[in-house]
């Protein structure tokens, strides 16, 4: 693979992990909101999200960004056929794919009806995901 090939997946990965970065956030404000009580310092916040059953589901995003995050450190090129195979599995998550997580998906499809913003950041995302593999 040229350097040029290498690159651009570099450059399309680490514009994806800043769009799933706020996707993730979004959903992680609006599913703070619908679990109600307070959620205290930054630090409990983030105890109550990665520990809380209530939050668990968001386990499987956190860790395909934490996947393509380790995968943009290291120094070996990416292949075409890796970013498409991180960009098949975001889509197994939040759509459109013929496979997919059903529990995830329907989490996620509640959230995206009741939250403009969780539109808008899926639309940054979706749109991030159509530069990959795309020729």
């Amino acid at each position: 693979m040229t350097t040029q090939d290498d690159t651009a997946q570099r450059a399309q990965l680490t514009s994806l992990t800043r769009a799933l970065r706020d996707l993730h956030k979004q959903l992680i404000h609006v599913e703070t909101q619908y679990f109600g009580g307070p959620v205290g310092s930054p630090l409990e916040h983030l105890q109550l999200v990665t520990n809380h059953p209530h939050f668990a589901w968001l386990q499987k995003l956190s860790g395909l960004m934490v996947q393509i995050d380790e995968r943009l450190d290291e120094p070996e090129p990416i292949q075409a056929a890796e970013a498409l195979a991180f960009r098949r599995a975001i889509e197994t998550l939040i759509g459109p794919s013929e496979e997919a997580d059903e529990a995830f998906r329907a989490k996620y499809n509640a959230l995206l009806h009741d939250a403009p913003e969780i539109v808008m950041a899926h639309g940054a995302v979706r749109k991030q995901l159509s530069e990959i593999g795309a020729k």
